[in-house]
């Protein structure tokens, strides 16, 4: 075979080999150039973060549950319904509740009445024991009187100027005198006794103030509160979810009519891996985004507790790894991540959304675990205090009605019907 005829054969096996050595290399580049790649995102960018899509949206669910047993009589809300904080959820028949109010409203009435008599009482018992005083300093002087007469006359026996039966008749006068001032003093110690006992029921306190006074109240602040109890007002502003009760039914105390959501609170609740938790501290900031909205909206947050254990340990059931085959099961810890609030209201979100969550593990400054005890309430409502102040100002209303001084509304209903 000519030189001519081995340079042509060889020369496409030359290509091919020639080629294949240009794919591995680019290969091989790209390979490289996907690790560098890779490494580089994973050391400026992943692990900046620990991510989970294991993460679901919470609220405060506030059961509106009444406080006494009663009739539905209304209901003024309903599922999806918003509500604001002191509005009438649910009416109960007040019927029972306001006998109940008149009776005890006519018992401190007549408390105070009763009492005003004992202050009054002071006054006649002071009076009583005066004149049983009065009584004794003229008892004393009328046997003083008698005995001097008996002293003056006794002399005068032997001499006969004055006969045996004057002197012994003077002598019984001054036993009567003697029986008269005993008496006397007797009376005299029982008046003080019972003014002492009767200022005892008095002393160191005023009508409004006193011991029957306040007993009666407590039962008209009771019977008061029980009728505005048969109104059930929302403790916050939110929405009305998982509502159970009818008209008509009869309810107990401490059952669950309706819930009241407080969306505008909402926080994520982040399910991280135990392998996770090394570098989460709170404090960190958040990264969300909600399947409800996608990528298209970002939420921010902040860390604000990691759970004190797993979901397993407080679960109804809990695992019994001690027993039987045993498989070993990565474990997650609930992480708080509270969101802004701004965006909360611009995008709100519902109890149970899934979340895709990252946080930022950059800043390690903050702590595992919370140290120190919470500083002011977590959730607190003003709506129930008007209840105690209304239950307050009836008491006193009923109180200075019957102290004796006319109410103030007296003179304009006297002019009214005039």
């Amino acid at each position: 075979m000519s030189n001519d005829q081995h340079t042509a054969a060889s020369s496409p096996a030359a290509n091919k080999a020639a080629q294949r050595k240009k794919g591995l290399t680019l290969v091989a580049a790209a390979i490289a150039i996907g690790f560098v790649a890779y490494s580089g995102y994973q050391w400026l960018v992943a692990s900046r973060y620990e991510k989970t899509d294991n993460a679901y949206v919470q609220a405060n669910l506030v059961q509106i549950t009444p406080l006494i047993a009663g009739t539905v009589r209304a209901i003024h809300a309903d599922d999806t319904d918003f509500v604001k904080a002191g509005q009438p959820l649910v009416s109960l028949d007040p019927a029972d509740a306001r006998v109940a109010l008149e009776q005890a409203q006519a018992q401190l009435a007549q408390t105070v009445r009763e009492v005003r008599t004992l202050y009054a009482n002071n006054s006649t018992l002071q009076a009583q024991a005066q004149a049983r005083e009065a009584d004794v300093k003229r008892a004393q002087s009328e046997l003083a009187r008698l005995e001097a007469d008996v002293q003056r006359r006794t002399p005068l026996l032997a001499s006969g100027a004055v006969g045996k039966e004057e002197i012994e008749h003077a002598q019984a006068q001054v036993t009567s005198a003697r029986s008269s001032l005993a008496a006397a003093q007797s009376a005299l110690q029982a008046a003080r006794e019972q003014l002492s006992s009767n200022q005892s029921l008095t002393e160191g306190t005023v009508v409004a103030e006193h011991p029957n006074v306040q007993r009666a109240a407590a039962k008209v602040r009771e019977a008061f509160l029980a009728v505005q109890r048969n109104t059930l007002p929302a403790p916050v502003d939110g929405w009305v979810a998982r509502r159970s009760v009818q008209l008509g039914q009869r309810v107990a105390a401490g059952a669950p009519l309706m819930a009241v959501v407080g969306l505008q609170q909402a926080w994520v609740d982040a399910n991280f891996k135990e392998g996770q938790l090394a570098r989460l501290r709170i404090g960190q900031p958040a990264t969300l985004v909600a399947d409800v909205y996608g990528e298209k909206v970002e939420f921010h947050g902040q860390v604000v507790g990691l759970g004190a254990g797993t979901g397993a340990a407080f679960a109804l059931l809990p695992a019994q790894n001690a027993t039987g085959n045993w498989i070993k099961v990565v474990q997650r810890v609930p992480v708080r991540i509270a969101l802004d609030a701004k965006e909360l209201a611009e995008h709100p979100l519902r109890v149970g959304l899934s979340m895709n969550v990252a946080v930022d593990v950059r800043e390690q400054g903050g702590k595992s675990i919370a140290d120190a005890p919470r500083s002011t309430p977590l959730a607190q409502t003003a709506v129930f205090d008007a209840q105690d102040q209304a239950a307050d100002a009836e008491v006193a209303r009923i109180i200075k009605a019957n102290l004796g001084a006319k109410p103030a509304a007296a003179p304009r209903a006297a002019k009214k019907a005039a």
